[in-house]
Parts: structure tokens; C-alpha cells; sequence
């Protein structure tokens, strides 16, 4: 088996990764600010970190996943505050939501989901260490702030040295310019909007709440201990957010936190980066609404590197349906064959090592689509020659599957909702009546209104045939 590649933010170069203690791989992964749902720019973060996810599978190891919820932070408590109601009342219906929409992506469950406000004294306790350590003081606001110019590594990851660093200048809001680095906050001390919405706690230094970065740390070394194999997120956590949270959890421990640092780059659309401020919003239930297949939006982030910026429009989505049709036509070709010609075994082996190859070299999703669909072009010639050989029809099915458990492309296999199938039948019914009537104006007429509800329909010496397709 090749090695596997990793691009390493830390380091700016791919290379080769394993755990290490060659077994299980422990990976966290930021997750979602639990005040609005997840917009399909999130959703693309999370979707990489799910091909990461698979392709460690793949590789043999074990994997325990940490995604946190951050469900304390100024927008969460901002829309308690102006709602009356609390922190939680706010956050559930979002992770509610959040889980309905990972479900729909077909995103593979996380080992572990551990939420903000289940963690304060695992915060406290880094806090306290960063104190007594002379890294961290108590100002006159009454809150607790990181002296970043006593950590001599300051702005290793970001490669901070062309930026100006204002040691001593206090940044305590959690949602704050990138342009400089600044003493960022700990412990927020209590303001009454904090108190009236279920976001502050007791602590050595007075009633407050955590600060963002402080969150990830603490939930990071509580599951996976001090030093962690892989720390994934969006680009635009690299500073400060992943910046803070070395500077915090290597601080406390003296040990490095992360020995990975992986990225994913921006989807945007139209030429835009995708940001709820920016109204160009698009979410998963906007992909359901619009009958767009989870197995197609996959397709589609799968089809740009995920070190690659994504430029999402309906001419790219539409392509991608197109593709995952074609990816499960052959799921039913292979399925209902009986048999294949031998040269079809030799064609399954070469469509493996190369998918391995490209994923096994920093993820390269874009060329294992390319050498999944070369398969499928290929399978469909040998298909077509009407072989007998079992052998390689099993070998082809078992590529396959193993290629689709990665990128996981096949449209839903489940059969259509009951009423569907039922309006379909009932249309299909009109259509050959009218077409034994000789009236095909009516018979075409119906065939366009089936089309439009994403029905393809095939007539054959078997009767007429249909599928859905979105």
C-alpha cells in the first residue's frame, strides 16, 4: 500500500502521515457556532473532513473523531438577549438541525460530539495553568487574557511575522479582525446580558464565561490527550482561532498540540466567499427543496481539491447529477448482471490501485472521480459483450463498493416515498391508454409532466420502466 500524504498547514509542505502509535488516528475537527444552521460553505469543511475521515478507514487505522458545538460565543448569547431567552433555548433546535442536515450529506457520525457549556471546569483548569505559568493575567475589566509575547512560537501556524503584533492590546470579542494579533481573552467576565441568558459560571476570578479559543482546547485534550494527530478546520480558522489555541493548550502543557494541521479552502459562490453576512447563503434544505441529491452536492465538492477555493453555480450542480446518474446506472448494471467478460477483472484493478493512489496523495478526490468514472466507461464496453466470467464480475462489484465507501456517489438506493410511486403509476397508466388511442400529443404531455418530477422513464419489451433521478 502507498503512503499516505498529508498537507500540513504547520510545516507548508505534504508529508506522510500516520498516528502515532501506528494504530488509531486522533483527529478534531471544528464544528459548527451553534446560533444559525450550517451554510453549504460549512457543509464543505465537513464534507473533506468526512473524506478524511474515510480514506484513514481505508488505510486500515482506527479513528477517534472529536467534533465540537460551540454553543457560548457574542452571536448566540446577541440572539438570546433580543429573543428573552436562554443560550439553549437558542442552540437546540440548531443542533437538531445540524444533525438532520450531516444525516442528509451522508457525513459519517463523529466519535464524539462535546458541547461548550458540558466543559467549563476543563477550561478553568487550563486557565489556571496559563496563570501560574505567568502566561496569562487577571486586567482591570475583570477578565483573564493571553499574553501572546510570552510565547516566543506566537504565529507559527499563520506565519504571523508579516503582520503587526500588538502585545498588550486586548481583543475580548469572539467574532474579531484578523489583521492583527492582540492579548486575546480567556475568561470574559460576566456582563448582565451574560447572566440573564444562561451564559456565565463561577470561577477564581469572578463570574464569566469562556473565550472561543479556550473552548476547542479544552474539549480537544479532555478526548484525544495533550498532543493530537490532526486538527482540521475551514482556512479561515487559521488565524486566530487555531493560533490562539496553540499558543493556549502549548502553554499549559509544554507539549505540541497538534502534529497535523489540515485546512479546507472557501466555497464560493458565483465568485464570492460564502458568509451569512454576505446574504448569499445556501443550506442543505435548500439542496432538499430544490431536489438536489446529497450524492450530487458530494460529487461536486469532491470534484475540486479541497485545497482548491470552490466556485458553486446550478451549471456545476447540474453536471454532478448528471455524473452520480451515471455512477448508478453501473450500481444496477452490476447488480442484475449474471456475468462479464475476464478482461473486466484487470479493468477493477487498475480503477483500484489508481483511486487509492490519488486519495492515498493528500486526498486528491478530482483524480479518483476521474479514474472511478474511466471505470465506469470501461465496465460499461465489457458489460456490454455479455460475458460469463463470475470472477471478474465480482471482482468489478467489490472495487466498487470499496470506492463508493469513500466517496460515497451512488444516489439513494432507498425506493421512492409511497405517494410518488403511487401519482407515477397512475400517470404511466394514462400514458398507454392514451397511447393506445393513438393520441400521442397526450401520451408526450404526460411523459414531460412525469420528466419534471425528476422521473426518467424507459420504454422496453418488458413494459415502460422508471427511475427517479433527483
Amino acid at each position: 500500500m502507498p503512503d499516505f500524504r498529508l498537507y500540513n498547514t504547520l510545516t507548508r509542505s505534504i508529508e506522510p502521515f500516520a498516528p502515532a502509535d501506528g494504530k488509531t488516528v486522533r483527529m478534531y475537527t471544528c464544528g459548527p457556532t451553534v446560533y444559525k444552521p450550517a451554510h453549504l460553505g460549512n457543509f464543505r469543511t465537513f464534507l473533506f473532513e468526512d473524506l478524511l475521515r474515510r480514506v484513514i478507514a481505508l488505510r486500515g487505522w482506527k479513528l477517534v473523531q472529536v467534533m465540537n458545538l460551540t454553543d457560548v460565543d457574542d452571536k448566540i448569547i446577541k440572539a438570546a438577549s433580543e429573543q428573552g431567552i436562554t443560550i439553549s433555548e437558542v442552540t437546540a433546535p440548531v443542533v437538531q438541525t445540524f444533525n438532520a442536515d450531516r444525516a442528509f450529506l451522508r457525513i459519517q457520525d463523529a466519535e464524539v460530539y462535546p458541547r461548550a457549556t458540558d466543559h467549563i471546569p476543563e477550561m478553568l483548569a487550563i486557565v489556571k495553568r496559563l496563570v501560574d505559568r505567568g502566561l496569562a493575567y487577571l486586567a482591570d475589566d475583570g477578565s483573564v487574557y493571553y499574553a501572546i509575547d510570552k510565547f516566543k512560537d506566537y504565529g507559527k501556524l499563520s506565519r504571523l511575522d508579516t503582520r503587526e503584533v500588538r502585545a498588550g492590546a486586548r481583543v475580548i470579542q469572539d467574532d474579531y479582525s484578523k489583521e492583527n494579533a492582540q492579548d486575546f481573552a480567556l475568561w470574559k467576565a460576566a456582563k448582565p446580558e451574560d447572566e440573564a441568558t444562561g451564559a456565565a459560571w463561577d470561577s477564581p476570578w469572578g463570574r464569566g464565561r469562556p473565550g472561543w479559543h479556550l473552548e476547542c482546547s479544552a474539549m480537544a485534550m479532555k478526548y484525544l490527550g495533550e498532543t493530537l494527530d490532526i486538527h482540521c478546520g475551514g482556512i479561515d480558522l487559521i488565524f486566530p482561532h487555531h493560533e490562539d489555541e496553540i499558543a493556549q493548550s502549548e502553554g499549559a502543557t509544554g507539549k505540541q498540540f497538534a502534529r497535523f494541521w489540515c485546512h479546507g479552502e472557501f466555497l464560493l459562490t458565483e465568485g464570492s466567499k460564502m458568509a451569512k453576512r454576505l446574504g448569499n447563503v445556501a443550506t442543505v434544505q435548500d439542496l432538499r427543496e430544490q431536489g438536489i441529491p446529497a450524492a450530487a452536492f458530494r460529487h461536486f465538492v469532491f470534484s475540486t481539491h479541497y485545497r482548491k477555493q470552490l466556485n458553486m453555480s446550478g451549471e456545476a450542480l447540474e453536471a454532478s447529477m448528471e455524473g452520480v446518474r451515471r455512477v448508478g446506472d453501473l450500481a444496477e448494471r452490476l447488480a442484475s448482471a449474471k456475468g462479464a467478460t475476464p478482461e473486466l477483472e484487470q479493468i477493477a484493478d487498475d480503477a483500484e490501485r489508481e483511486v487509492i493512489a490519488a486519495l492515498f496523495d493528500d486526498l486528491n478526490a478530482p483524480i479518483a472521480l476521474g479514474a472511478l468514472f474511466t471505470f465506469i466507461r470501461k465496465a460499461n464496453a465489457e458489460l456490454d459483450r455479455h460475458g460469463v466470467d463470475r470472477r471478474a464480475l465480482e471482482r468489478a462489484r467489490e472495487v466498487f463498493l470499496r470506492i463508493n465507501s469513500v466517496l460515497d456517489v451512488i444516489p439513494e438506493a432507498a425506493g421512492p416515498d409511497p405517494e410518488l410511486a403511487q401519482w407515477v403509476e397512475e400517470k404511466l397508466a394514462a400514458r398507454k391508454n392514451a397511447r393506445a388511442r393513438r393520441e400521442f400529443a397526450q401520451a408526450d404531455a404526460i411523459r414531460s409532466e412525469i420528466e419534471g418530477r425528476g422521473i426518467a422513464i424507459e420504454d422496453t419489451p418488458a413494459g415502460t420502466k422508471w427511475k427517479k433521478l433527483r
